[in-house]
């Protein structure tokens, strides 16, 4: 019996391919897919969605302002105490003076910040009179013979004592701004910003009043930022444009009499754009605060190794402290500096904005304005843009008489971004550094909030 192998006759199966789970996918022709993952293009849109949500958060407004005026005030105390110590050591001074100075109007002006910050609204307008009322008794106490001490041609300082003075004409920029925005808010309320009596009185007289007790001290850049202050008060009391033309043409008009009546000022106008000291050194203020900046660079000469400030540079560690910031610091320093109260500026404008309350809105404003004129006032005399003003640079320059008012302003500020109903319920919902409560509720209380499942497990 022939015997047959197991499998003749079959055809060779062909080989199985190897089992997968669930279907097959078909293959694709053509070019190979990218690998998977994000372009450039999208990380940077990504990006963008994520600063643009950081930036829209309620407390954004708050930690810029609080971090800004920290930052610049932090600063502007390091800058004084590299700007001062030479002038301080040829007044036969220690080094430190100036500083110790400063340090002390800054711990003061904290504590003022702090307490603004913590004011209701309410007390902040129930404080307008009073602050005005004072004001005005101090300015008028500055000219009279015997209290008021004049410095450097002005006649705007109180001795307190000792080393300590007191200008008055600072405090005059808060009052105005506390009491002009009481003042609107309230004729708002009963809608009589329509009507121009209601719109310039009482306010233009206060304001002139303030003006003139300023000038007759001399202090030109003290009225120019009041007269900012006013400008911005009306611009947001909603003052329509002919009004603004008018009274900038009888500012003008003030200003170019003042100016030409003045030798010392008309100096101050001759040395815009001087890159030369000039006859008699007129203009070595303004071209010695270009060479400090020019001298600078990318990256400054180091903290503390200004040249300018030995003696050739006035008011070094005042009006002109910014130039030797520029010179130890570089433009990466300045351009710093300027992007802090960019910062400041912009969270002021955003209170403002969206604040439903009008005092808020015209007190933040005015601040704002106040701030911003100030700054572009300071540096652009610095640059050479703008004729030397007098003007120190807000939270930056020394002199404990600007320092306090503008840090309470600050204050304003940071108290006027808490009241934001978002803010409001932001700062609410914080879980607090220690302590077990959160937005009013204990630990244990939060565990009955938690409804059983049918369960039984939580």
């Amino acid at each position: 019996m022939q015997r047959v192998a197991v499998g003749a006759g079959r055809r060779p199966s062909a080989p199985k391919a190897p089992r997968t789970l669930g279907r097959r996918r078909p293959v694709r022709s053509g070019p190979p897919r990218k690998p998977s993952g994000r372009g450039p293009l999208e990380r940077v849109r990504t990006t963008y969605r994520q600063l643009r949500r950081t930036w829209d958060r309620p407390l954004t407004a708050y930690y810029l302002i609080f971090g800004s005026a920290l930052l610049i005030t932090v600063l502007g105390l390091v800058m004084v105490y590299s700007a001062s110590m030479i002038t301080a050591l040829q007044k036969g001074l220690p080094a430190s003076y100036f500083f110790q100075k400063q340090l002390f109007a800054a711990l003061l002006g904290t504590g003022l910040l702090l307490a603004a910050s913590r004011m209701p609204v309410k007390l902040h307008r129930a404080l307008s009179y009073p602050v005005l009322a004072a004001t005005v008794f101090l300015m008028v106490l500055v000219q009279i013979p015997g209290i008021g001490v004049s410095v450097g041609g002005n006649q705007n300082w109180i001795s307190l004592g000792g080393p300590f003075m007191l200008q008055p004409s600072e405090f005059g920029k808060l009052a105005l701004i506390l009491w002009g925005a009481d003042l609107l808010a309230r004729k708002g309320d009963k809608d009589l910003l329509t009507q121009w009596k209601h719109l310039l009185v009482p306010l233009i007289p206060v304001a002139f009043l303030l003006l003139g007790l300023i000038m007759l001290g001399g202090d030109m850049g003290t009225a120019m930022i009041l007269t900012a202050i006013l400008f911005g008060l009306l611009w947001l009391a909603g003052a329509p444009t002919r009004l603004f033309v008018g009274v900038l043409g009888l500012a003008g008009l003030i200003v170019a009499v003042l100016i030409k009546t003045s030798p010392h000022r008309m100096d101050r106008l001759a040395c815009l754009g001087a890159t030369d000291p000039g006859k008699g050194d007129l203009c070595w203020q303004a071209v010695h605060g270009l060479y400090a900046l020019a001298s600078g660079g990318w990256f400054g000469s180091g903290l503390g190794a200004s040249v300018e400030k030995w003696g050739q540079l006035p008011e070094a560690h005042t009006d002109f402290i910014f130039a030797i910031t520029g010179e130890e610091l570089g433009l990466a320093g300045t351009l710093s500096v300027l992007a802090l109260f960019a910062a400041l500026g912009y969270a002021g404008i955003r209170v403002a904005g969206r604040t439903e309350d009008s005092f808020v809105r015209y007190a933040a404003g005015g601040v704002t304005t106040w701030v911003t004129a100030q700054a572009v006032i300071n540096v652009g005399a610095v640059l050479g843009l703008l004729p030397i003003a007098g003007v120190p640079l807000p939270l930056f320059s020394y002199g404990g008489s600007a320092l306090l008012p503008t840090m309470f302003a600050v204050g304003l500020l940071i108290a006027f971004a808490r009241e934001e109903p978002a803010a409001r319920a932001a700062l609410a919902m914080r879980q607090p550094r220690f302590g077990w409560k959160r937005a009013g509720l204990g630990w244990k209380s939060m565990r009955r909030r938690v409804k059983k499942r049918p369960s039984g497990e939580r």
